[in-house]
């Protein structure tokens, strides 16, 4: 029986900027700063949280591209209304995912929705990017519209918190394995959690030779086995920070020093190189300038 994960490291950073009406906006790492460290995840953008004015003129995000990945946008306040060049699109409010897979090439708009832009309110979500496989990149743009009543969520026992299986799998505290309802591309899960009760403790799934990285929304978590190895800072994450756990081992159990929110990715790694510039992401450079040359002459949605 192999070991449990412990954390290789913590990442963090500080610096806010806006994306288009979008702010405060932190991304919480990239492949530009780890490169193939948390593949198959490339790039997660924690934005808000925040407070939108009644009655705002501000919109969000106008059209733009993308090729060679897919976008996960988790909503967790307000409404955000997409389209895109598939002709799909829809509104999203609390609780709601929406899984995108650009493939060979998409157009998209992310605004706030005019109900929300007129009553205004609370606004936060998380925009995880997901890397596709060589043989996928160009594959058939589509969109998956995942609703917060349909997405599995395992509750945990004496209103302790619960789990919302987004992707992948969970094993509830009875033994049964609960599925997630987004289709991947390469093996990953991805689980939205919240611990309402500071002590609680919760045993993560994860594999020996996978990526399993953990952000912390809002709140404070303990590694329990990161404490029994003398992990410096007592295996403590703090809030808007990320572990990345040890590719040896399996499972992970957590233990929350106050109330908490945050996100489990894991996935297999794709070993492949990686070539991003702006809105593609492909494998090597000549792809990259053949989707600007696309972009440009009219040929990007295929």
């Amino acid at each position: 029986m192999n070991p449990r994960k412990t954390v290789a490291f913590t990442h963090h950073n500080d610096t806010k900027f806006a994306v288009g009406d979008f702010y405060p906006v932190q991304t919480v790492f990239s492949y530009h700063e780890l490169g193939g460290t948390t593949s198959p995840f490339l790039l997660l953008d924690h934005l808000g949280p925040a407070q939108l004015v009644p009655k705002s003129n501000k919109r969000g995000v106008h059209q733009h591209p993308h090729r060679g990945f897919e976008t996960v946008t988790i909503m967790y306040a307000g409404e955000l209304e997409h389209r895109d060049s598939t002709g799909a699109g829809g509104k999203l409010i609390s609780g709601d995912v929406q899984w995108m897979t650009a493939g060979s090439g998409i157009r998209h708009v992310e605004q706030y929705s005019d109900a929300f832009r007129e009553s205004g309110g609370r606004f936060e979500m998380v925009q995880l990017w997901v890397n596709l496989p060589a043989k996928d990149k160009m594959t058939a743009p589509h969109y998956q519209s995942l609703k917060n009543a349909e997405i599995p969520k395992v509750d945990l026992a004496d209103q302790k918190g619960f789990v919302r299986v987004i992707a992948g799998q969970y094993i509830d505290e009875a033994g049964q394995t609960v599925k997630g309802i987004a289709t991947t591309y390469t093996p990953m899960t991805v689980l939205d959690v919240a611990l309402n009760v500071s002590g609680e403790k919760l045993l993560l799934p994860a594999k020996h030779g996978e990526t399993t990285l953990i952000y912390l929304l809002s709140g404070r978590l303990q590694f329990e086995d990161d404490v029994k190895s003398g992990f410096e800072g007592s295996g403590v994450l703090e809030e808007n920070k990320m572990a990345v756990l040890s590719s040896h081992g399996d499972d992970v159990v957590i233990k929350a020093l106050q109330s908490s929110r945050f996100l489990l990715l894991r996935g297999q790694p794709i070993l492949e190189p990686i070539q991003g510039h702006g809105f593609f992401v492909m494998n090597n450079y000549e792809e990259i300038l053949e989707a600007y040359h696309d972009l440009e002459h009219g040929n990007f949605i295929r």
